[in-house]
């Protein structure tokens, strides 16, 4: 993306080496080895042949699905350790170190051991030979040093509490060893630990998705959709903002990363929100904020939603039609948000002269195409998952061919292989060690007692059972990646809800909600400290900031928990359309009661009223609306015959 978003940076302040030094401090993806000559030719082979087995394997592979799993985190492991250094900061080209090499043989070894006597393995039941649990062991060890390089500790700790227990207080065995020998089989040579759902969701959908996802990208739909946003909201007060809005929420259906879309389309946007008259720290939260939601901007959604669809046992064309509204409101939101600040203070657009024109970009619209079909032929289930991933790639191919600055070369397929191989080491691990933390969590009968505990603390009071499960997922979030956040969550939080009374589908979207805004909620905000690093500002402040102008995903999920509703559940058209409007209106209000202005400022008394009277418009139901409606149409109406007094006031607001 970032070499397309280059071509119309024209700002000075954000050069490719603050972009690097950026994604490297704040994403652990970027720190890799640095490769050159022949040794670089090598690893690129290594991944590109990793793309297209994976493709090959969940279109075509009929063999047995032990040895599909296995086989794909072998590989996970062997790339792994080709790709990312024992630490950051390693800059000898060409150079891995003996101790790699050894753990990377081994560790591979152990994965492929398994592969090659997949149809023994299954029948030995629990006869296993103590050189088997050896390698068991290495492997699992081989799985949490690349998750450790690629991903980062925090998830190790979780998975390093509960395999603890596991071994001290879970299992019932009275011998260490014997627990030991029970733990290995079940976490390596059954599909309830490395090989469970993450994994296997991982390796049949999410991958192929990857690599459409690189292949997208190298067609300039990045570029098309900040042009495209330019042209519609540029000429616009604070048309900057907008533009970083609009951009991150059409940017987000094909990239689900909250830090690389912070940083590749915020090395445009922010410098021109600063320029515009933005303070520092409101321009990156805008950003951070904006590409923090492209995780729950469908069709993609990032990987947690293809975990969502096998965990609820729904079609994946039921998640992307649910996720719409919410997806809808939190980017209405912010823009909401940012146009206040604009009108408040008195931010202008970027020239008309200086945007690009509509006539030419919708010359261009034919790069919509892979998206528009990928989303016809899953939702109308004219085929599989994987298929239409696959088709989507052939068809983002032909369409480049009618873009000669963009039209996918032999060395672009090659480099979009070798893009999507290498996305997929990240998520690859954190499937396979939020599988380790689930199959402890159900082997000790952990999640059962949690669920007990919780739900008596709760009580009949359904509010303390949310409250709780966001903390959860928030805290979680901070430092584990959103597929393995999920993945927890839905092991353990989840049902806690369901037990409750919440719709299984509303308790999932609540979980994966909140796993996500931990990418903008302080302290830790990765998201929101990348933008500062670009806009120079505080970080802090900077988390605070993206946080209330991302409220809505705050406060949507509590409502569809409570009203389902929302997520189309239950419900008819006409409801629905009523949902739209008021949940429009709310997210207005409350927007416009957190800037504290609209047509003037406003007192605490009046944000008061405008914020309950939002909040009760969000919650679909019919008493609420009307109360609400009520209590927003007065405050309006006062701040508007106030802003009288002052006309610069009612200038600006038109």
């Amino acid at each position: 993306m970032s070499e397309n978003l280059n071509k119309i940076n024209s700002t000075p302040e954000v050069s490719e080496e603050t972009i690097n030094s950026v994604m490297k401090k704040y994403d652990r993806e970027s720190n890799t080895r640095i490769w050159e000559g022949k040794p670089k030719i090598a690893i690129t082979l290594v991944l590109v042949a990793f793309s297209l087995w994976c493709i090959y394997v969940t279109l075509f592979a009929t063999f047995l699905e032990e040895i599909r799993l296995t086989s794909f985190m072998g590989l996970i492991i062997l790339m792994g350790f080709l790709i990312y250094p024992a630490k950051k900061g390693e800059q000898t080209p060409n150079h891995i170190p003996f101790y790699d090499i050894v753990f990377m043989v081994l560790g591979t070894a152990s994965y492929m051991y398994f592969a090659l006597n997949a149809n023994t393995i299954v029948n030995l039941g629990t006869k296993f030979e103590w050189y088997q649990i050896i390698i068991g062991i290495v492997a699992i060890a081989a799985l949490i040093e690349v998750t450790r390089r690629c991903v980062g500790i925090p998830i190790l700790i979780v998975a390093g509490f509960f395999v603890i227990y596991a071994l001290t207080v879970g299992l019932t065995n009275p011998e260490f060893l014997g627990r030991l020998k029970y733990l290995v089989r079940n976490l390596f040579y059954t599909k309830e630990g490395i090989f469970s759902t993450p994994v296997n969701v991982c390796s049949k959908f999410i991958v192929v998705f990857i690599i459409f996802g690189a292949f997208l990208e190298k067609t300039g739909i990045s570029e098309f959709f900040i042009k495209l946003a330019n042209s519609i909201a540029g000429r616009f007060a604070g048309g900057p903002a907008k533009v970083a809005v609009i951009s991150s929420a059409l940017c987000g259906m094909v990239s689900g990363s909250s830090v690389g879309n912070t940083v590749t389309t915020g090395s445009v946007t922010i410098p021109m929100m600063k320029e515009t008259g933005y303070k520092p720290e409101f321009a990156a939260a805008v950003e951070a904020a904006s590409s923090t939601g492209g995780q729950i901007m469908p069709p993609i959604m990032g990987a947690a939603a293809f975990l969502m669809a096998d965990f609820v046992g729904v079609p994946y064309s039921s998640i992307i039609g649910r996720a719409i509204l919410p997806a809808a409101l939190y980017f209405l939101g912010i823009f909401i948000s940012v146009h206040l600040e604009a009108k408040k203070l008195r931010l202008t657009g970027i020239p008309k002269e200086e945007l690009p024109k509509m006539s030419k970009l919708i010359k261009k619209i034919y790069l919509l195409l892979p998206l528009v079909m990928l989303v016809v032929w899953v939702s109308g289930n004219y085929m599989t998952m994987q298929r239409a991933a696959t088709f989507a790639i052939l068809l983002s191919i032909f369409v480049s061919l009618f873009d000669k600055e963009n039209r996918i070369t032999p060395k672009k397929i090659l480099q979009a292989l070798e893009q999507g191989g290498k996305s997929a080491i990240t998520v690859g691990a954190a499937c396979g060690v939020a599988g380790i933390i689930s199959g402890a969590i159900t082997m000790t009968g952990l999640a059962n007692d949690l669920i007990n505990a919780i739900v008596g603390v709760a009580g009949n009071h359904l509010i303390i059972a949310l409250v709780l499960t966001m903390i959860c997922c928030i805290i979680l979030g901070m430092g584990v990646p959103t597929t393995a956040n999920y993945c927890i969550m839905a092991a353990t939080t989840a049902p806690i809800l369901v037990r409750m009374g919440v719709p299984t589908m509303a308790a999932h979207f609540f979980v994966f909600y909140f796993g996500i805004v931990a990418d903008i909620t302080p302290p830790v905000a990765l998201a929101a400290y990348a933008g500062s690093a670009i806009a120079k500002s505080n970080p802090m402040k900077t988390a605070f900031q993206a946080s209330k102008l991302a409220i809505a995903a705050f406060i949507v999920p509590y409502m569809f928990c409570y009203n389902p509703a929302m997520l189309l559940i239950d419900t008819n058209p006409l409801s629905i359309a009523f949902i739209c409007v008021t949940s429009v209106l709310g997210v207005f209000g409350l927007a416009a009661a957190l800037e504290g202005y609209c047509f003037t400022d406003m007192n605490i008394v009046v944000r008061l009223i405008i914020a309950v009277g939002g909040l009760m418009l969000i919650h679909p139901a019919t008493v609420t609306d009307l109360l609400g409606l009520l209590l927003l149409l007065a405050g309006l109406v006062y701040l508007y015959i106030n802003s009288k007094r002052n006309p610069r006031d009612l200038a600006s607001s038109n």
